[in-house]
């Protein structure tokens, strides 16, 4: 490295300890806009597999926990110090994050290979002095994403700056077309947001009720979920952030009035649903996003609860047409939006998405329904009933209703299609 480094400003690390992931890259460098990521096998004549995953997987490591690493490009060279083949032509991987793939060198060759990744990566933005200080940081959890959107924040300013960031801004923006044309046309619709697992379909609906939260406003809504942990969590989240950000401001605030804030919005759908068979009135919501909605209980389930638990004896409507009721009660307007994962309704009862649509089918056909085109998709099993709709006008297909991409999975877009 001596012999090499002469001619470049940067700096050098040895033994780099990427944080919280317990591994040691062997050196990495910084030379102008470039994070190089070396990884050394003395008296090796060979590159073997496992080499190359090594250093490739410190390279992303650092892009996707380092926060200083995030937008930079990142080039890992493995250095088998005695062997003669080389691959020193520098190609990013098609994941669009500025991650290119392992070069292979001897130790006479590192310094053109480190040439050939700098004129490639020439024009970009130049290392940050504070690089070493970098923090972990992963894609935020829902957590971090919901205490964000909470502050004001939108989705693309959550997301990595990649695919999923566009998929999200897009099909807030589709759902908030469809409730302001709800609005003005004074007409009553569903939208069924589809999506991979991890795509960010709770972080849509969050988003959406987080921009409706004035309660004076007519576009008020509320995010109802099943997931009763969830909830809860969420809840204080935002309650003690709440409290924390008043407090910077010099303003106090208590916890139980900002947890009575965040309860408003964010509520248990089984409590929505209690409030609504013991008021008949319409609720203060002109829109409800339901998260899960594939696992609201079928006619039978229903009814089998209200008998147990709440003594009602012949209830005769499955929760999803109950639910639609609910908001039909609205004389001008209302949105219901449906977060639907593919294949998930998983307990005893679930009416997965087709009782949705049978229910609107059956009882509302004033509701207007929008959805992607991939909700014919076998993992939603509704393109039977979806055939059932009449007349075909009430369907509005919109591809941006889906989030094709996962977050949580985000280098290996492929696995929710292998598991379909």
């Amino acid at each position: 490295l001596q012999n090499i480094l002469g001619p470049y400003d940067g700096s050098v690390y040895f033994e780099f300890s990427i944080p919280r992931m317990g591994r040691r890259i062997d050196v990495v460098l910084i030379i102008r806009s470039v994070v190089f990521v070396l990884e050394f096998k003395v008296g090796e004549k060979h590159f073997t597999g496992n080499a190359i995953d090594q250093v490739f997987d410190y390279a992303l490591d650092l892009k996707n926990f380092h926060e200083t690493s995030h937008h930079l490009v990142i080039a890992p060279i493995l250095v088998a110090t005695e062997a003669t083949t080389q691959v020193l032509t520098p190609q990013f991987t098609p994941h669009n994050d500025k991650v290119i793939f392992p070069l292979k060198c001897g130790a006479d060759s590192l310094a053109r290979a480190i040439q050939n990744v700098l004129e490639f990566a020439e024009g970009g933005p130049n290392v940050p002095e504070n690089w070493e200080s970098g923090r972990y940081r992963p894609t935020p959890t829902i957590i971090e994403a919901a205490t964000a959107l909470y502050n004001n924040h939108s989705v693309a300013d959550i997301a990595r700056k990649d695919a999923s960031a566009k998929n999200l801004s897009e099909t807030s923006d589709a759902i908030s077309k469809i409730i302001e044309e709800s609005r003005q046309r004074g007409q009553k619709s569903i939208c069924f947001v589809t999506g991979v697992p991890g795509a960010g379909k709770t972080l849509v609906g969050l988003n959406i009720a987080t921009q409706h939260i004035d309660k004076s406003s007519d576009l008020y809504s509320v995010f109802l979920s099943g997931n009763g942990p969830l909830v809860a969590i969420l809840r204080e989240a935002l309650a003690r952030d709440k409290v924390t950000s008043e407090k910077e401001r010099g303003r106090r605030q208590r916890k139980g009035e900002a947890l009575s804030q965040v309860k408003a919005f964010i509520q248990n759908v089984h409590n929505f649903r209690d409030e609504s068979i013991r008021n008949e009135l319409p609720p203060i919501e002109h829109v409800a996003l339901f998260d899960e909605a594939q696992r609201a209980w079928n006619l039978a389930k229903t009814a089998d609860f209200m008998k147990r638990r709440k003594k009602i004896l012949g209830f005769n409507r499955s929760e999803p047409e109950f639910l639609i009721s609910c908001l039909d009660r609205h004389e001008d307007w209302a949105v219901v939006v449906c977060l639907v994962g593919g294949g998930q309704e998983i307990n005893t009862g679930e009416a997965g998405i087709g009782e949705w649509i049978e229910s609107l089918i059956r009882s509302y056909p004033q509701w207007q329904i929008h959805i992607s085109s991939k909700l014919t998709d076998s993992e939603y099993q509704a393109k039977d009933v979806l055939d059932k709709v009449s007349p075909k006008t009430r369907l509005q297909y919109n591809d941006n209703l889906h989030l094709g991409v996962s977050m949580r999975s985000f280098r290996a877009e492929n696995v929710s299609l292998l598991v379909k």
